[in-house]
């Protein structure tokens, strides 16, 4: 269940596994942004204030993921269609939570068409094969940097022209 990647199974298929993968990057989205504005920002006083303000991030941030999830997927299993749509409802579901978590439909109601936008555009990168966030070697001294060829041109056999000497 935690190696369960999101597009391991058809879009309509094991929605609490996809529900679950998305809520997992929330929370610890969430985790983070908690964590820099308890040490940053609000310095609660006491662990339960601490606690209030941790749930204050985590909680709607995962139930965003939550209704994207399962929007998304029965959306897909409603109109038996896999496409651009289910996604956008994905996404407006989303931004409709952070709307009521800002208490502000002035700012939900935007970031219900931003998230929606942005959720067309993923399912277009997923159709299209395009790859949003390319993974890039970072650093050349490190304990996997020997598995890698750092080579900027591969050996070229006409170029071998050299000899190791006659002694």
């Amino acid at each position: 269940m935690l190696r369960y990647k999101y597009y391991d199974t058809p879009e309509g298929h094991d929605i609490f596994l996809k529900t679950f993968v998305t809520s997992k990057y929330a929370a610890l989205t969430g985790l983070g942004a908690a964590t820099f504005d308890v040490l940053m920002f609000s310095h609660p006083k006491g662990i339960v204030n601490t606690a209030g303000r941790f749930m204050w991030y985590i909680g709607p941030l995962v139930g965003m993921a939550a209704a994207f999830s399962v929007t998304t997927n029965v959306a897909q299993n409603i109109r038996g269609k896999n496409d651009k749509v289910n996604y956008f409802l994905g996404g407006a579901s989303a931004g409709a939570i952070f709307g009521a978590w800002q208490k502000s439909g002035t700012i939900g109601v935007p970031m219900a068409v931003v998230l929606g936008l942005v959720a067309v555009i993923k399912k277009t990168a997923i159709d299209e094969g395009w790859e949003l966030m390319p993974q890039v070697p970072h650093a050349t001294k490190t304990i996997q940097s020997v598995r890698r060829d750092w080579s900027v041109a591969k050996d070229i056999e006409e170029l071998k022209t050299f000899t190791t000497g006659s002694n």
